[in-house]
């Protein structure tokens, strides 16, 4: 199989959007002085002048962050390239329960009330700002199963807003962040069913104690890996029913099925 054949397939919109988005770039490069390089280097570190070339040749899909960027360095709306994301994008801003300002529209998560300390990574209410919030996006459980794997290219939800400073004493890189939502009770008192998580994915190897999410088929779980006397590592519920939530060992031979996706290093959710 080859890598392209593992891509998943644009729909009709996504490759109409991809011929206009093409088009007016084109048309506006010599006199906005425009080049790929300069609008990967906007979309964010580790994005590169092919993944640009692949949104305007029928590759890859325009998330909403991508088609924000797009439109201010064309200095058009999206409505001209994208008339469904622009819908989208307007749609969460009329929604007041939604985090916005001029680069990117965010959802804030179902279950988590924006907070006015400032101890919490999260922006308060009408708290907005260009350069001091990190977007970080946001995938559902299977979404996360397939990182890096089968579907590379799969869409994004949309972003959450995490304020840059409490990234950086966190010493995280937002480019290496992405926010998914528990799934169900196991976890819990931890972690409860819809709780939002911050994951690293540059954390890859197991560590003691610490909550990892991890590949299981085409989902995503969120469990404790915990080193045993005899140095084997265990997948551990919190949840102290173990006849629903037995412990399993993560041996070599299933390190595929449980491929470890990222650390857990935030969740916020109802008290």
């Amino acid at each position: 199989m080859t890598k392209d054949s593992r891509r998943l397939p644009l729909a009709e919109w996504q490759l109409e959007d991809s011929d206009r988005l093409k088009e007016i770039f084109q048309r506006k490069r010599s006199s906005l002085k425009l080049t790929q390089e300069k609008i990967a280097a906007e979309l964010g570190d580790g994005v590169t002048q092919g993944a640009v070339s692949h949104f305007m040749n029928r590759r890859t899909a325009l998330s909403l962050k991508a088609a924000v960027v797009f439109a201010r360095m064309l200095q058009v709306p999206v409505s001209e390239f994208s008339p469904e994301l622009a819908k989208q994008l307007e749609s969460m801003t009329s929604d007041p329960t939604t985090v916005n300002n001029s680069r990117l529209s965010t959802d804030t998560p179902p279950n988590v009330k924006s907070p006015a300390s400032s101890n919490s990574p999260l922006p308060a209410e009408g708290d907005i700002g260009n350069d001091h919030y990190a977007f970080i996006p946001q995938y559902d459980a299977k979404a996360a199963a397939g990182l890096g794997s089968e579907n590379p290219h799969v869409e994004i939800r949309s972003t959450l807003a995490f304020k840059r400073k409490w990234l950086k004493a966190k010493r995280l890189k937002p480019e290496q962040l992405i926010v998914i939502y528990a799934d169900g009770q196991s976890m819990w008192p931890t972690i409860n069913h819809r709780d939002v998580l911050l994951v690293d994915l540059s954390i890859v190897e197991p560590i003691h104690g610490q909550v990892f999410v991890l590949a299981h088929g085409e989902k995503a779980i969120v469990k404790r890996l915990v080193k045993s006397p005899g140095g084997d590592w265990i997948i551990r519920s919190d949840n102290q029913n173990k006849v629903d939530h037995p412990d399993r060992v993560f041996t070599g031979s299933d390190a595929y099925e449980h491929r470890i996706i990222g650390k857990v290093i935030w969740r916020g959710g109802d008290l």
